[in-house]
């Protein structure tokens, strides 16, 4: 359901500050947020800032995909792309996608459409079989722990909740994961296999890792115990807002120095650069561990889709084509997470309710409210029709130990939806403040 701004009240006065109001004014504020609120309840909103998923004019990008090869199913080295085979991809497809990841073609895998598929493969067969052979399996200890930064993906978290991994949260900086943190916690802990990392964007906070973060993650090899790895899920390396957006540094050169190449799976996909549902996804690491994880996949597949393989290969070309595609998706985001910040600051600014992350690309804006208000502004929200992602999601177990994030994903709805989704949400962060604050006093 389309929706212009619900009622007249978006950046009509900011409200007060929740430290320095008298209670009567809070009183005052909370009197005029309820009526608010019962308006907008009176709308019969169905709006979702749920999942970062790319809106349709994003996904019509794309759409010369259809029918692009015009009959010609034969790669650069002849394969029919048509038939059984080629378990870890074309060659025109690795010399395409490893520079999206800033890895060697050799050392790239090409698979299907999910790299989410290729991530929960790697470390299934890290627990059932072993990277490094039978003897390295994850499963033949008690207890396997992985270090989540935190706030995290949750598709992520979930992965390890199945196959029975124990997680271990560990604080995100503006810098990236607190490095100071989990290396103490893997000295420590033999049990520690490994961690999760979006390096670039970073789901939600939207940081991008720093030089230095980058080379002490890729020394972690060297200090955790036997077979850790690093999943290195650049899900978001070329999806920038703009073209100053902070680069990442390559983990693949610092592994190659420290010698810790085997230590790291790196993955990405096009899936939010052509379509989401019918993409190409990729993952890279040193020549020896995709030799086992190919032998390990030949018992599930014949091989992946090479005809998607192919023609994702003729419509994005190059690196090049890739950078001028990727600008016209930030063309179409950019309003939209101009419409959130903008909001925020407006209504939020100064007002001691809440901070926010002002991201330079991905899809995602990281929102924390005071402690112990995330669950109750989610509840808000969702009564007067504005559905959020659900408070603590972005933690692992889905336990938000402060219940104060809320991550806000703006690329799905239209634009003047994320405007009605953030004005609604504005409200109910103030309401469930004032509240809190008056139930304190």
């Amino acid at each position: 359901m389309g929706a212009k701004t619900p009622i007249s009240m978006a950046h009509e006065g900011q409200a007060v500050n929740i430290e320095q109001a008298s209670n009567s004014e809070l009183q005052a504020e909370l009197e005029s947020l309820q009526s608010k609120y019962r308006q907008l309840g009176e709308l019969g909103l169905k709006l979702d800032l749920t999942r970062g998923k790319p809106g349709s004019e994003q996904l019509g990008l794309s759409d010369a995909l259809d029918g692009i090869l015009q009959g010609s199913y034969r790669a650069s080295d002849g394969t029919d792309v048509r038939n059984y085979g080629g378990i870890d991809g074309l060659p025109e497809a690795k010399r395409l996608f490893s520079t999206l990841l800033g890895t060697a073609p050799e050392q790239t895998l090409i698979g299907g459409n999910s790299s989410l598929t290729l991530m929960y493969h790697t470390l299934e067969f890290a627990m059932s079989e072993g990277v490094a052979g039978n003897l390295s399996a994850w499963g033949n200890a008690d207890t396997v722990k992985f270090l989540c930064p935190s706030p995290g993906y949750d598709r992520h978290f979930a992965i390890c909740e199945h196959l029975g991994i124990e997680m271990i949260a560990v604080p995100i900086l503006d810098s990236g994961p607190d490095m100071d943190v989990i290396e103490n916690l893997v000295r420590e802990d033999a049990s520690i296999k490994g961690i999760w990392c979006v390096p670039r964007f970073s789901n939600p906070t939207g940081c991008t890792y720093d030089d230095q973060t980058v080379e002490r993650i890729a020394a972690l090899g060297k200090l955790a115990s036997e077979n850790f790895l690093v999943m290195w899920d650049n899900a978001y390396a070329v999806h920038a807002l703009s073209k100053n957006a902070p680069p990442l540094a390559s983990i693949d050169g610092y592994c190659e120095k420290l010698g810790t190449a085997d230590n790291v799976f790196q993955f990405g996909s096009t899936s939010k650069i052509t379509f989401a549902g019918a993409g190409v996804a990729f993952l890279s690491s040193s020549e020896k561990n995709l030799t086992a994880l190919k032998n390990h996949l030949a018992f599930q597949t014949i091989g992946p889709d090479k005809v998607n393989q192919l023609r994702h290969v003729c419509f994005l070309q190059n690196a090049e084509n890739v950078s001028v595609h990727m600008a016209k998706h930030a063309d179409i985001l950019r309003p939209r997470f101009d419409s959130i910040l903008k909001t925020l600051k407006a209504e939020l600014a100064g007002t001691g309710m809440g901070s926010w992350t002002r991201p330079e690309g991905g899809y995602f804006v990281s929102f924390d409210s005071l402690p112990g208000l995330a669950k109750k502004i989610v509840q808000l929200a969702d009564e007067v029709g504005v559905k959020l992602t659900p408070a603590g999601a972005t933690y692992p177990y889905g336990d938000d130990p402060q219940d104060c994030n809320i991550r806000l994903a703006p690329s799905f709805p239209s634009l003047d939806d994320v405007q009605a989704c953030v004005d609604v949400f504005v409200v109910c962060v103030k309401l469930a403040s004032v509240q809190d604050r008056l139930a304190g006093s």
